[in-house]
């Protein structure tokens, strides 16, 4: 269990955490800046983990399976949290979702043919679109209103965009094999 392998669990263990801040009044105003900080902190354990993985060569199975996971969990929980409260549509979290659904279905597809599939950087801008439009919509701040829905059109036609770039260009992967 490495530094990386220990961030991710970490993350995993903070979304309970932050839906709970998210949804439940606790504590007023505080409780969507709590639920704020949380988020921030977990996505930067993703940055965090990864870099280290990388930096000290501590990539383990673990963390190629868990890693990916604890950041689908992280952004899913957000995304339905902001659905429940009238932040999002759920249209748009749907499409988000389904993403990321037919991206992991894909890329196991790959595994079992020995392809590994390296993230793009369509999904490098979309994963960032993403986390601030979350930010944003947490945060909800009446002024940045607007900012925020353009944020959120931005992060939907990446998350659709960068779909398409990871279907064209892997459409090999779909042939049968046998």
């Amino acid at each position: 269990m490495n530094l990386p392998n220990k961030l991710t669990i970490l993350r995993v263990a903070m979304i309970p955490f932050f839906v709970l801040f998210m949804l439940v009044p606790l504590t007023g105003e505080g409780d969507k800046w709590i639920a704020l900080a949380l988020f921030i902190a977990a996505s930067l354990t993703d940055l965090l983990d990864g870099h280290i993985a990388r930096k000290y060569n501590l990539i383990t199975n673990f963390g190629k399976f868990m890693d990916p996971l604890a950041d689908k969990l992280l952004v899913c929980s957000a995304l339905i949290c902001l659905v429940e409260l009238g932040r999002i549509p759920s249209w748009i979290v749907i499409v988000i979702i389904a993403r990321e659904f037919i991206i992991s279905g894909f890329r196991l597809i790959a595994s079992d043919n020995g392809v590994v599939i390296a993230a793009s950087y369509w999904g490098k801008f979309k994963t960032t679109f993403q986390m601030i439009m979350i930010c944003l919509m947490i945060a909800n701040l009446e002024p940045l209103r607007l900012f925020t829905d353009i944020v959120m059109w931005i992060a939907l036609l990446l998350t659709v965009v960068s779909l398409m770039d990871y279907l064209v260009k892997n459409k090999e992967v779909m042939k049968e094999t046998k």
